[in-house]
């Protein structure tokens, strides 16, 4: 039986919603998913905008759906349509509304938005005793005095607490083998709740020391699943530990795409939260075809065919990511912001790191040299994790057996700006536009030849090594990436 006027209208606005989700899901699968619809449903209508419009809509390649030039053409007006539509649906933009109630704030839809695949664990901790009337400064002098090595657990790190707590003049850092036993009783969940709040709040209001950060490092790498380390053979670690405020695109990802395709294995670990889009950098991975692994097979195997992989830090040491999601009981970073992006989980000879603020790089440095660390590379950044912003002159330390070389990289502020795109894509799918061509983005494409170029510097094996040749190789990568 024919369709009516009315229906006909209705089942084509619908087709247009679906020919949307396409489009930005890139696969019949993530559509579905996105409009909460079967497969099935989406393929069929796939069939239907098909013989609408007598095109094939979607060319199938070995990473997914690609559009055809006429849907790309569509593109951007059934964009328009889908946001009117759910706008409507919202109720924005109406003249009356009923202002006795407000709606929970909305988090901004930039195209990020997926929860992390490996879920944040809860933190594993081991009930104390009752606690006591607070004890003289002799009594806790004895105390302290009494408590050797072999003591419990929760005895050696109420000590290291008492070492760290007391204030100016009358408490020191803790050395390096306190230092790795504190937290290591805190990874094996057999601290007290307050002993963990107690130890990470007061070495950060102090200020962490590097024999602190290298004692919590090694710490850590103990930790980290047997099977992880030099057996996979990456060439280069590259840490992204972003927090969750930081709202702009993950150009890095792009530039680690081209190290891994100059023939450099590359490693990324990171953690991004634990919101709605906690998988942010997962969900950048994936869409950067760079696999995402949770063992050390998978990471093995990736780097083997892909000369990439992303591993989330909750798949290498998931206490440490439970401790991350104190933050907002803290309302401030602790050690382990500091001590996560020097891990280097699989032993590769070189490291690239982001270093915020004047004295972080020196401390990383020193870090560096009391782990052993070969070779490690500090980009100058006002984030922890390394990506270069070309508009601002950027220092580039690179420590090499024990050698440091700086690098200046002067700003180019003749780039254009990469504002929120008005053209009608989210910022995930500007993101890979950018890298498909479909998008051109000066500075954006100037952010990721300049990351790759710092990468390829840090990946260097030659103390000789300049920067310039490295970007310039950079520079030939981003030409022919699409080859």
């Amino acid at each position: 039986m024919a369709e009516d006027g009315g229906q006909l209208q209705i089942n084509r606005t619908k087709l247009l919603l679906v020919l949307d989700a396409l489009l930005r899901e890139g696969s019949v699968t993530g559509a579905a998913a996105s409009l909460e619809m079967q497969v099935s449903s989406v393929s069929r209508m796939l069939g239907d905008l098909r013989e609408l419009y007598g095109d094939p809509i979607f060319i199938r390649t070995g990473r997914g759906l690609k559009p055809t030039p006429f849907a790309e053409t569509l593109r951007l007006r059934v964009r328009a349509v889908s946001e009117e539509v759910n706008a409507l649906m919202r109720g924005e933009g109406w003249k009356e509304r009923d202002t006795t109630t407000s709606a929970p704030a909305q988090t901004p839809q930039d195209g990020w938005q997926r929860r992390s695949i490996v879920l944040s664990p809860p933190l594993a901790a081991t009930r104390g005793d009752h606690l006591e009337a607070e004890p003289t400064s002799a009594v806790i002098a004895r105390q302290i005095a009494s408590i050797g090595d072999n003591a419990d657990p929760q005895r050696r790190l109420a000590k290291y607490i008492a070492l760290t707590s007391p204030g100016p003049g009358r408490s020191r850092p803790l050395e390096a083998e306190e230092a790795r036993d504190a937290l290591a009783i805190i990874l094996r969940g057999e601290a007290d709740p307050v002993q963990i709040g107690a130890l990470l709040s007061t070495v950060q209001y102090r200020g962490p020391t590097a024999v602190e950060l290298a004692g919590f490092t090694r710490a850590v790498r103990e930790a980290v699943p047997a099977g992880v380390g030099n057996d996979l053979g990456a060439d280069l670690d590259w840490p992204a530990y972003v927090s969750p405020r930081w709202r702009s695109p993950p150009w890095f990802m792009h530039a680690a795409k081209l190290v891994a395709g100059a023939g450099h294995r590359v490693l990324m670990h990171g953690h991004f939260g634990n919101g709605a889009d906690s998988g942010k950098l997962e969900e950048a991975a994936e869409r950067a075809s760079i696999p995402i692994c949770v063992t050390a097979a998978e990471a093995s195997a990736a780097l083997a065919s892909h000369g990439i992989a992303y591993m989330p830090l909750a798949a290498l040491v998931p206490q440490v990511t439970a401790m991350f999601n104190l933050h907002p009981l803290f309302g401030t970073r602790t050690p382990l912001h500091n001590v996560a992006p020097l891990i280097n989980p699989v032993s590769a000879p070189a490291t690239i790191v982001g270093a915020p603020g004047g004295a972080s790089r020196f401390i990383y440095r020193d870090v560096a040299k009391l782990l052993g660390m070969e070779s490690m590379t500090m980009v100058t950044t006002i984030r922890s994790f390394a990506q270069i912003t070309p508009t601002r002159a950027t220092t580039v330390m690179r420590m090499m057996e024990g050698e440091d070389i700086s690098v200046v990289i002067p700003a180019r502020p003749a780039l254009g700006s990469t504002a929120a795109p008005t053209s009608g894509y989210t910022q995930r799918e500007y993101w890979q536009a950018v890298w498909s061509g479909a998008a051109r983005d000066e500075l954006a494409e100037a952010t990721v030849i300049y990351t790759a170029a710092t990468a390829l510097f840090a990946v260097s094996r030659e103390s000789a090594a300049r920067f310039e040749d490295s970007l310039r190789r950079a520079t030939e990568l981003w030409a022919s990436r699409k080859r």
